[in-house]
């Protein structure tokens, strides 16, 4: 476990690099292009073929792919293990190739598909259509990235996958900075630089590739049986692991029937919201799949249900308070990161109000990211689909009830809501079939944890004042009261916990 701990640590600071960067990324495209018709456009142009990229290359591919080379790892010599890479890249770049022309050429429709809402703004329509022609490759590259971070990750080189978004983050400040002012369209410089970074980032992992001698020689071989497998288990964990990538979709896609500035309001409250889950949620999600694929290879029970167990106490001790300090602070936030003369204070306070409403689903998020790798290590592929079947559907009943009363904010509770039930039904199927058996000192730790966030709400409540306020506030001032309100409520969770009884050896494996 102590390398466990050692591999979510480095993808952690990787991730929290990256994150840090796409905060500034963020920042300079609130203060740079506001938040109208144009980044509706290119919000949407991005989260197309980055929704495809989640779903199939990071989603339903590496959790077919991640088992399947470990079993060649374990079982095969290496040269069977090289063909089977090299079969793979070539399967995979086929079909991301032919989808990517597809995309390219049939932009108008897909935009029609994804964003029915632009047909009554023609400019906005073309606006979206000219982007997703740039950005629809970054498909092939990423995708292939994900294919190069899943044979990494398997031979324990976390850092290295960690830390290839960070070039999406440069690629995108430097076009919005540089690029934009010299285009007659600025906003279209976000689209080419979501393209430069699918490049670069591809180009980054290939050395890496190479110094563990597998570089693949992309071969077209589908009678390869493990090519078969993957695709065996691919179909159903298009829908088992991805189930929030098609909510956030779905919102987008009604999101574009409300009121413009909609889209972009969802999308800065996720933008928040990803911080935590990304540093921890992934990284967890990330280390253990190849570790519980392992022990199931291994026919080690115990150890697989203590790995799980491990990571969701690590979803206790962070995931939960940074729940509630995104809904606290969520005014806060959004007033200190993006408030400016393109990103006015009524888009401060719908932004605000749409990361609360996704700050309530955080927990879940991380629990999916935590559990869902549990039935996939064991190639289970029946029971994530179902579960995520019944959550797609409480997203969509949900949304359509609440994004007409409640706008843009209702759509982002039904992505909570949805996340809760996955979450909630992918535990029970990890109980109910004996994979999960929690270890001792659950409740009393449950307990402990909630109180804690408790006070640490409390305080960072007291110390945020109104949104108003901050509204009113000079840049720097709301700075530095914002990082002493970080700094205080931190340390009220650290004391509570203690005060408590807690100590770090309850989040070490029994």
């Amino acid at each position: 476990m102590a390398s466990l701990a050692k591999s979510i640590a480095k993808v952690g600071s990787n991730t929290f690099l990256s994150r840090i960067l796409g905060f500034i990324r963020d920042l300079v495209v609130a203060r740079v292009f506001g938040a109208d018709a144009g980044t509706d456009a290119f919000f949407v142009a991005f989260k197309i073929p980055n929704f495809m990229r989640r779903l199939f290359a990071e989603g339903a591919f590496s959790m077919a792919f991640v088992p399947v080379l470990n079993e060649y790892k374990a079982k095969r010599g290496f040269p069977e293990l090289k063909r089977f890479v090299d079969d793979v890249a070539g399967a995979l770049g086929a079909v991301l190739l032919g989808v990517t022309v597809l995309g390219v050429l049939g932009a108008p429709l897909v935009i029609m598909l994804f964003a029915p809402g632009f047909a009554g703004d023609a400019d906005k329509q073309a606006l979206a259509t000219e982007m997703l022609r740039l950005t629809f490759p970054y498909l092939l590259f990423i995708s292939l990235t994900a294919f190069a971070g899943g044979i990494l990750n398997t031979y324990e080189r976390f850092g290295v996958p960690a830390f290839t978004p960070v070039l999406l983050n440069i690629s995108l400040i430097a076009c919005a900075l540089w690029l934009a002012p010299l285009m007659e369209q600025p906003i279209v410089a976000l689209a080419w630089g979501v393209l430069i970074a699918g490049v670069a980032q591809l180009a980054f992992q290939i050395p890496f590739l190479a110094r563990i001698k597998l570089l693949p020689r992309p071969r077209l071989n589908s009678r390869d049986p493990g090519v078969k497998r993957i695709v065996r288990l691919m179909v159903p964990a298009l829908f088992g692991v991805s189930v929030t990538q098609i909510s956030l979709l779905i919102d987008t896609l009604l999101a574009s029937f409300l009121v413009t500035g909609s889209i972009s309001w969802l999308y800065y409250g996720d933008r928040l919201m990803e911080f935590p889950l990304g540093i921890l949620g992934v990284a967890l999600g990330t280390v253990i799949l190849p570790r519980l694929s392992q022990k199931h290879a291994e026919q080690s029970p115990e150890v697989f249900s203590r790995t799980l167990d491990w990571a969701l106490r690590w979803v206790l001790l962070l995931g939960v308070p940074a729940a509630v300090g995104l809904l606290v602070l969520a005014g806060p936030l959004m007033a200190t990161l993006f408030h400016s003369g393109e990103f006015t204070g009524e888009d401060v306070r719908m932004a605000a109000r749409a990361l609360m409403a996704y700050s309530l689903g955080l927990a879940a998020q991380m629990g999916i990211k935590v559990l869902a790798p549990g039935f996939y290590a064991r190639q289970n592929m029946k029971t994530p689909v179902r579960i995520a079947v019944i959550a797609m559907l409480t997203d969509i009943a949900f949304a359509l009830m609440l994004m007409f009363p409640l706008g843009h904010v209702g759509l982002a509770m039904a992505t909570t809501m949805a996340a809760t039930v996955n979450a909630s039904l992918l535990l029970r199927g990890l109980l109910r079939d004996g994979s999960y058996r929690p270890e001792r000192g659950w409740i009393w730790l449950l307990a402990r944890g909630l109180g804690s966030c408790l006070i640490m709400g409390l305080v960072l409540w007291w110390g945020a004042g109104e949104t108003a306020h901050w509204l009113e506030m000079g840049v720097w001032e709301r700075v530095l009261r914002l990082f002493g309100l970080i700094f205080a409520g931190g340390a009220t969770y650290v004391l509570s916990l203690l005060a408590l009884g807690i100590r770090v050896g309850h989040f070490r494996p029994s």
